[in-house]
């Protein structure tokens, strides 16, 4: 097994290591291009370049919040207002005496990671349009308060901006400048995205549920990404302060808030390379177009609809031609369980699930009526019965989706509070659900990986810099989440995107996103729905394997046959309250189960 495995692993890193070169070539020519741009001994292109160069650096933080955690953050020229006000106030000794402008540029960065938190806020609460329609009226408040601080920021005269320092006070010298920022804006960006903060983010874009279940925290998550997006923000709006000599509020208008977010939807979620194009190409093109200037949003929400509806995955769907070649037909899930001791590693710290007289009713239905329910450890549970008898109500008070109102629910001897799905994951708690909850447009390596985010121990700072112990928690997340999916059989299709399996895959992949947490608790809900015969005697081989590294197993599943073929013990749901339990045997000729449920 040992030398079959090496070649294997051998092969996998090779192809690992050609595909992170080739997605690095397209970013390497633009770099190169952007270096050789002085030589046309054009300043009417540096200033073009330059301007795209800063539009880019506001464009990076905000797509991680647009495109990796679909925020509709439209109003973010409100950010680019308040760090070149910030800049051009400080430099211009409006306040205090006169501050250096790379001084001047850090407080901005600060001014602009403390309002990001403040813009961000009530994403905790608010969705889409309603998210968008407060950053739109941020916007509009930071406007009028540069028009009516007549003192500080000129009204609407406004100031001059901020002067370079040599070299950068040529067109060329300040282009470098510029687009030495945007370079490191994209590498910080692109290693947030690569990370399991990244991975988290997308995770709660696409399936929240999910995500919770996985121990994703969205609220300390969204402000991180939101402090640094405001950060690079105020820094691009310094820099833009700079550009245009003299700013005034009429420079920060809404038809430049629609650039930033069009950008990114032209690019593609979930991309960086995507978003960076998108910014270069919406740059130039005004420039092109300049009789049509007054048309401007016009022709922006046009593009937008044409976006919608002819290229819905941006440009980053377009140059991904790896997820364009059909897979292989045919394909048959051979799962491999004898991995498990590899993924597991050292013993499991098994404790025993107990539910006691859990209660819960929404308005005058009673979907848990004083319910006991006990999972030993190594043991598969199988909860049973008609629909409507409350089977997912429990997994989700178990989960922390639901609190009972009456009972509670025990982990060994400790309490688990109610209404903390995200806890669950750190108790050794992990689920799937009744339809499969995943990331499409991410690869099944990384909808894997999103398993393991609680065992990830690197900061977001070092996640930025990828940092030593970032580096090591990607490469041994990666290397767990591959074993995962050997253990379910799917390690040929490790980098196909989600998306493009077979809803029996998708059932086998959620199996390994929850083994990632090496759980102590695994909660099943209808895992066999829409499997084969054959794939069905698989997935049960796969339970009692879990079960046997110590693993409670607590199996919500209609087909009887799975249930009563590797079941320990059953507990029959009927009406919210336990119509009966015991072993599979036992629940087979119990007079009341057949009667209500298993028929004749």
């Amino acid at each position: 097994m040992r030398s079959e495995t090496l070649p294997a692993q051998a092969g996998a890193r090779a192809t690992r290591g050609h595909a992170s070169w080739h997605a690095l070539l397209p970013f390497a020519v633009l770099l190169i291009l952007s270096l050789l741009l002085p030589l046309t001994g054009n300043d009417y292109w540096a200033l073009i370049a330059t301007r795209a160069a800063i539009y880019w650096i506001l464009v990076a933080g905000l797509n991680l919040i647009v495109g990796y955690a679909g925020q509709l953050a439209i109003g973010y020229v409100a950010l680019l207002t308040l760090g070149a006000y910030t800049t051009a106030v400080l430099t211009g000794g409006k306040l205090m005496a006169p501050m250096p402008v790379w001084g001047a540029l850090a407080a901005a960065g600060a001014v602009g990671a403390l309002f990001g938190v403040i813009v961000g806020l009530p994403a905790l609460r608010l969705r889409t349009f309603y998210f968008a329609m407060t950053t739109l009226g941020f916007a509009t408040i930071v406007t009028q308060i540069a028009l009516a601080w007549q003192s500080v920021t000129g009204g609407g005269v406004g100031l001059p901006g901020p002067d370079m320092p040599a070299p950068f006070n040529s067109a060329w010298g300040f282009y470098y400048l510029c687009l030495g920022f945007a370079v490191f804006c994209t590498l910080i960006t692109a290693n947030v995205a690569r990370s399991r903060y990244g991975r988290a983010l997308i995770a709660l874009r696409d399936a929240e549920v999910a995500a919770e279940a996985v121990g994703i925290s969205k609220p300390g998550l969204l402000v991180k990404v939101f402090m640094l997006a405001g950060t690079l923000a105020a820094i691009a709006g310094g820099l833009f302060a700079s550009l245009q000599t003299y700013i005034t509020p009429d420079a920060f208008t809404f038809d430049l808030s629609l650039l930033f977010f069009i950008s990114i939807l032209i690019g593609g979620r979930g991309s960086i390379l995507g978003p960076l194009l998108g910014t270069i190409l919406l740059t130039i093109l005004p420039e092109i177009a300049a009789p049509l200037a007054a048309w401007a949003t016009f022709l922006y929400a046009v593009l937008l609809l044409a976006i919608v509806l002819l290229m819905p995955g941006g440009i980053a769907a377009l140059l991904d031609w790896r997820n364009r070649k059909p897979l292989e037909s045919g394909r048959a899930i051979t799962p491999r369980p004898a991995a498990l001791a590899e993924l597991y590693g050292q013993t499991l710290q098994a404790r025993a699930l107990k539910v006691q007289g859990a209660a819960l009713a929404f308005g005058g239905l009673r979907a848990l009526d004083g319910v006991d329910l006990e999972v030993a450890p190594g043991q598969v549970h199988g909860l049973i019965g008609p629909n409507g008898s409350g089977k997912t109500t429990m997994l989700n008070v178990i989960s922390g989706y639901y609190q009972p109102q009456a009972g509670g629910v025990l982990l060994g001897d400790s309490p688990l509070p109610g209404n903390a799905p995200t806890k669950r994951a750190l108790h050794g708690i992990a689920r799937t659900f009744q339809t499969p909850r995943l990331v499409g447009e991410a690869s099944v390596l990384q909808n894997v990986m999103m398993g393991g985010t609680v065992a990830g121990r690197a900061s977001f700072i070092e996640a930025m810099f990828c940092l030593p112990r970032q580096l090591r928690d990607e490469r041994e997340m990666a290397q767990r989440a591959r074993v995962a999916l050997r253990v379910v059989g799917l390690e040929e299709l490790a980098d196909v995107r989600a998306d493009r399996l077979q809803h029996s895959e998708l059932r086998f992949m959620e199996i390994a996103r929850a083994l990632m947490l090496k759980p102590c608790l695994l909660l099943l809900d209808e895992p066999a729905a829409g499997l084969s015969t054959e794939e069905i005697l698989r997935l049960g081989a796969l339970i009692k394997a879990v079960s046997a590294q110590g693993t409670g197993v607590l199996l919500v599943e209609h087909h009887a046959d799975l249930i009563f073929d590797i079941c320990d013990h059953v507990t029959v749901l009927n009406l919210g309250r336990v119509l009966a339990h015991g072993t599979p045997a036992e629940i087979r000729v119990h007079q009341e189960v057949v009667s209500a449920y298993l028929g004749a």
